[in-house]
């Protein structure tokens, strides 16, 4: 018997093929959009693509033409996103919007935005539950977006239930900022030693894309106006990432740790490396959808790994991750930098 109709706007992403692999198993018919109209090669033969540039003006409205049930966005960021889906509210039974950790601060004001500052990089509670406050609504930058959208989208009440999951560090296959790379292309480029900033302690929660699906899949069963966090049952220090990376290689490396913050530029200053950590509560969305992962970080990493590896094949990063070198900049792989830090920890250990 069909759930009834489900839409997945960002259908391609990461998250996306998932999300339409996790519906369509539990009975939903799905229409898979996205701004290529492509398809995933394991998604189930039912499913329809369609091309879909939702930034058009009306596009959404007319490619809906009845309406679904439930849609699920991964691609919504800010207030007139937002307005885009209450605009349509008749049509659309439930939504599940994707939002972010990024939404958090402390209480003292620091979030991700400050943590450039002198003593700017958040200290939250751990765990970190949804009842911790958040940065002011506004487009000043990603974080500030998000809760535009999440704020205006909860106003719409009965209207349209929308359940908004902030997403940890979001890890699977397909990943355009995987911090995975940082590990893997050191092992594949032949790299002995490895230098962690922070005694390789950091926490970052991670979200494998299946857990994210998962959850998803539960909140369209269960329509609602709420906000729950989305990560997986367990968030790995850097150092253990790394350990579990080189299981997966077959590889032994060797892990220089060092106290505190990166010693000198970038050498130690992983994706994962923070200061402080981000451990998230996971015990709303157990309750309130009775929510069980469907996969754990060691679990889930032989095939992220078998990917890089793939899209890493006889291509540079820059070009296989172009948004890696934006975000991170060359300064993830100045080996020669490492080395020569790395020299000099050894003569001062002589």
């Amino acid at each position: 018997m069909s759930q009834g109709h489900a839409w997945v706007l960002g259908a391609t992403g990461q998250i996306g093929r998932a999300a339409v692999r996790a519906l369509t198993a539990d009975g939903w018919e799905v229409t898979a959009a996205s701004r290529g109209g492509g398809r995933d090669g394991r998604w189930d033969d039912g499913v329809r693509a369609v091309a879909l540039d939702r930034d058009e003006e009306g596009a959404l409205g007319r490619a809906l033409g009845d309406g679904c049930d439930v849609l699920v966005n991964m691609v919504a960021f800010d207030g007139a996103h937002a307005r885009q889906l209450t605009g349509l509210a008749g049509r659309i039974g439930s939504a599940v919007v994707i939002s972010s950790g990024a939404v958090y601060e402390d209480d003292r004001g620091r979030n991700f935005d400050t943590q450039a500052e002198p003593d700017g990089f958040p200290r939250y509670p751990v765990p970190l539950p949804e009842t911790q406050r958040t940065v002011a609504p506004g487009d000043a930058s990603y974080g500030t977006r998000k809760v535009l959208l999440e704020r205006e989208l909860l106003a719409a009440g009965d209207a349209l239930p929308v359940t908004l999951l902030r997403a940890g560090a979001i890890h699977g296959p397909y990943c355009r900022t995987p911090r995975e790379l940082y590990l893997v292309k050191r092992l594949l480029d032949g790299r002995k030693r490895r230098v962690l900033a922070y005694g390789g302690e950091s926490r970052f929660h991670p979200v494998h894309v299946s857990n994210a699906a998962e959850l998803i899949r539960l909140a369209a069963r269960r329509p609602g106006s709420r906000v729950l966090n989305a990560g997986d049952p367990e968030a790995p220090t850097v150092a253990q990432i790394a350990s579990a990376v080189d299981d997966v290689l077959g590889r032994e490396t060797e892990t220089v740790l060092i106290d505190g913050a990166p010693p000198e530029g970038t050498v130690g200053d992983s994706p994962w490396s923070i200061p402080y950590p981000v451990v998230y509560d996971m015990t709303a969305a157990e309750k309130e959808l009775g929510y069980r992962p469907v996969t754990g970080y060691a679990e889930s990493l032989p095939e992220t790994v078998e990917w890089l590896a793939g899209e890493l094949a006889g291509r540079d990063w820059r070009e296989a991750f172009p948004k890696m070198l934006r975000n991170y900049g060359e300064g993830l792989f100045d080996y020669a930098a490492e080395d020569a830090w790395l020299e000099a920890y050894a003569r001062d250990r002589r």
